[in-house]
């Protein structure tokens, strides 16, 4: 699914990528505020016999991080390639100083204050710079290597496999920069495992949820601007 006529003038193209970046930067704040809120899930495997019950954790940043994937998704779709990559590149460096912003104000998930700002905190900058790095990658991956598969008329293989490898690359490159040899002797320990599982259920949300739910919303917003494109034809 892909519009096949331009329907927004330059004027508009612009307020739409002006409104877009602002949509990346509000997600990327929001999980590295969620990302320090962590959850438990806890499958009861003893009432089926089994010996002991499964639990792991994440963390509430894993629901909203994947709405980037879905938004590049869409602008490509509309916009074309080069325009998605103008976002990216746009988003990049306020990104990284929102990712660091939020992460000191709200460290541990409480807020620390304003004066927590004056103190370099090398642990939370590597947290940012991992989040910086992650989106470039996880997003450069999705407009230039995913976006043949926007050509199909299939149209979930290309939001799938950006959700599938894309999820993948980017949770290796934020675990692996923000936690490998880590002042956190937890986390310099753990953060393969624990990145693992997140990517894990990073993507079963992801495709069980986000994509059938995204195919509704872009099937909708593609008919309405496809509309309007026809109606804007002369007879």
């Amino acid at each position: 699914m892909k519009l096949t006529s331009p329907i927004f003038n330059d004027q508009q193209k612009r307020r739409a990528i002006i409104w877009l970046s602002f949509f990346h930067i509000f997600i990327i704040a929001a999980s590295n505020y969620f990302v320090q809120i962590p959850f438990e899930i806890t499958l009861k495997l003893t009432a089926l016999g089994a010996a002991n019950d499964f639990s792991f954790h994440s963390t509430w940043g894993t629901l909203t991080f994947p709405f980037i994937f879905l938004a590049t998704d869409l602008t490509v779709r509309i916009f074309g390639a080069e325009d998605a990559r103008k976002i990216i590149f746009v988003v990049m460096f306020p990104a990284l100083i929102v990712s660091y912003v939020i992460s000191v104000l709200f460290s541990e998930s409480k807020f620390q204050g304003f004066e927590s700002l004056t103190h370099f905190d090398l642990f939370v900058f590597r947290i940012a710079i991992a989040s910086f790095a992650a989106y470039v990658v996880g997003q450069l991956l999705d407009v230039i290597v995913f976006n043949r598969l926007r050509q199909l008329k299939t149209w979930w293989v290309a939001p799938t496999s950006s959700m599938t490898f894309g999820s993948m690359a980017d949770t290796f490159v934020f675990f692996s920069i923000a936690f490998y040899q880590s002042a956190d002797p937890f986390m310099a320990e753990h953060w393969a495992q624990l990145g693992f599982v997140d990517y894990l259920f990073k993507l079963f949300i992801g495709i069980i949820l986000f994509v059938p739910a995204y195919g509704v919303v872009l099937n909708v917003i593609l008919r309405k601007l496809q509309m309007l494109v026809t109606e804007r034809v002369p007879a």
